[in-house]
């Protein structure tokens, strides 16, 4: 055969095999913050390691809200809970204004993919959500035959052609932290192993010991999504996937989880693809509202106009787009114990929190700092605390109006700025962002008086009986009412 029609057949191959839509996976963790090895965190996760040397590592990953239902709607959505209606537990009743709204899973539906879920959804209404596939769809917080998530998966990589979007949701490292399931790790780590967590800012043998805990779910959870990506080398389909993985916000520890916190928003954010830049590490500030966009523009579908996140497809591939330097979040609540309405802004280096009820005692810090979570009292666990800790809780647990912090110096935020006269720029400027920014995303809280009956809607709901509570309508009315 001729050399040159040789090349022109290989060229075809190769165009042909670029222009092959991709699978997509993503790996969903339960309280996991960025605390993995590659993020420079002192414990052994080599297969999430590997995969960040594969791609793309985000460090400064985020979600909107430190809650499971609602983080996970936001990324299905693209939208903030304040838009989208999930401001709470789906167990708790907390459900989506419409079914209607667009979300990932449709939008590739009618793209042509194969859709699957293993795990839990954790988001309603279900009905808004059209998977083809569903495994393991119940809470599994004591890790029964976790074999089966790769199982399954290898089940639905094998049943059928085209592309697919497969998500897998692992229950690790949500509570209870269990130290060993099945052997794994094989040497778990006890307290005399670790320092607590900084952001936690106490050094107590008991918070030694839920953070080697939390770390031996991680070390699990990094085995189970190495067996899984196994399960993907083996389908064959490997190289035409695109591997994403976050955590669905921090862990459930003082000052993480259920807060407006660092510890609680920021997330690890890897995201593979062998078409793409490999062991990269970036620093812009991202969010997982983002992940609709960049898996639209990957598929190469169109991406839904009410979309508040921007695509990561540019910087995957090494590039240096326009990129936003603010981050917006919030809460609201997330089960009925906890209520909390917070709004919060952040740039490359300050970070506002605005309380809409200080001068009121956050139940959100009584719940994390009770019986449920702590053997240790409140006062024993501060008797190892410093000065400044200390009033940082005595912060989180009656908040005032506004929190400011300077993460370049103070990334743990122990140090609140708001009444230090240097820092008065930085707090019009930012409250002038959080603002603008409450305008443009129609953020009910803009209308005074909505975080209070929020609050005290929720408060007296109860903290027993899960029934459903009318805050759809609140929200709808306190929109009309900025339009």
């Amino acid at each position: 055969m001729d050399r040159s029609l040789i090349a022109v057949i290989l060229i075809a191959i190769n165009t042909l095999s670029e222009a092959k839509t991709p699978n997509i996976l993503l790996i969903v963790s339960e309280d996991n913050g960025p605390e993995i090895g590659s993020y420079g965190t002192e414990i052994e996760t080599p297969n999430l390691d590997e995969l960040a040397a594969s791609g793309t590592l985000f460090e400064n990953a985020y979600v909107p809200q430190a809650g499971c239902s609602q983080s996970r709607a936001a990324f299905l959505t693209g939208l903030y809970p304040h838009q989208n209606g999930q401001i709470g537990l789906a167990t708790w009743n907390y459900e989506m204004f419409s079914e209607k709204i667009p979300n990932i899973i449709n939008s590739l539906s009618e793209g042509g993919y194969r859709t699957g879920i293993i795990g839990k959804l954790h988001v309603k209404p279900k009905s808004a959500f059209k998977f083809d596939f569903k495994a393991i769809p119940n809470s599994n917080f004591q890790r029964k035959n976790m074999g089966l998530y790769s199982e399954k998966a290898s089940e639905f990589f094998k049943s059928g052609g085209g592309p697919f979007y497969l998500q897998v949701n692992y229950p690790d490292a949500h509570r209870p932290f269990i130290p060993q399931v099945n052997g794994i790790p094989h040497k778990p780590l006890k307290a005399s192993d670790v320092e607590a967590l900084p952001f936690i800012g106490i050094d107590h043998p008991e918070i030694r010991q839920q953070t080697a805990d939390y770390y031996n779910c991680i070390m699990r959870l990094d085995c189970y999504i190495g067996e899984l990506l196994k399960s993907l080398e083996e389908s064959g389909a490997a190289r035409d996937t695109v591997i994403i993985y976050i955590g669905d916000h921090g862990a459930d520890l003082p000052r993480g989880k259920r807060t407006c916190y660092e510890g609680g928003l920021r997330i690890p954010m890897i995201i593979s693809w062998p078409k793409a830049k490999k062991n990269q590490r970036r620093k812009e500030l991202v969010s997982t509202l983002d992940l609709f966009p960049t898996i639209c523009e990957i598929a190469g579908l169109k991406v839904p106009n009410s979309l508040m996140g921007q695509s990561l497809k540019d910087i995957i591939h090494g590039k240096k787009p326009e990129w936003r330097r603010t981050m917006f979040t919030g809460y609201h609540v997330h089960s009925n114990h906890n209520p909390w309405p917070q709004r919060a802004v952040r740039d490359e280096r300050y970070k506002l929190i605005f309380n809409p009820l200080s001068g009121e005692v956050n139940p959100g810090y009584e719940f994390t700092m009770s019986k449920k979570f702590m053997e240790t009292t409140e006062s024993e666990l501060m008797e190892s605390a410093s000065d400044q800790v200390r009033a940082a809780y005595e912060i989180s647990k009656k908040p005032p109006r506004f929190e400011l912090y300077d993460l370049q110096k103070d990334p743990y935020e122990f140090n609140n700025l708001v009444n230090e006269p240097e820092h008065s720029g930085e707090l019009k400027r930012l409250r002038s962002l959080l603002m603008h920014w409450q305008k443009e995303s129609r953020d009910p809280f803009l209308y005074p008086e909505t975080p209070e009956k929020l609050f005290h809607m929720i408060k007296k709901s109860g903290t027993k009986e899960r029934k459903k509570i009318d805050y759809k309508s609140l929200f709808h009315k306190s929109k009309q009412s900025i339009e």
